[in-house]
């Protein structure tokens, strides 16, 4: 199979992103960046994964999110396999909390 090479990643949005101070700055460019749909897609990804970190099971995830077994697999690996990007934010989250 023929795969086309990556794209090379531009990490000039990942440093704009941390540019962003506020969630109210976040929120603008964000709307700004994304569609609607993209921003949905997101929002419900991210849903899942707080729900998987919680011990959720799929039919309740599905409930909740609405989101189809294919997405909640997709973020189950990514936690599993992935850069470990979410336990970070989940970590950080949960130290915000405490606090």
């Amino acid at each position: 199979m023929n795969k086309l090479p990556k794209r090379p990643r531009n990490d000039d949005l990942y440093k704009a992103i941390l540019k962003l101070e506020t969630f109210e700055e976040c929120l603008h460019f964000f709307e700004d960046l994304c569609t609607r749909t993209e921003l949905m897609a997101m929002e419900q990804r991210y849903g899942v994964a707080v729900c998987l970190d919680k011990g959720m099971i799929y039919n309740d995830i599905l409930a909740e999110t609405g989101a189809s077994s294919a997405t909640i697999s997709r973020v189950n690996r990514s936690l599993q396999y992935g850069s470990g990007g979410y336990s970070i934010v989940f970590e950080r989250m949960k130290e915000d909390k405490e606090e």
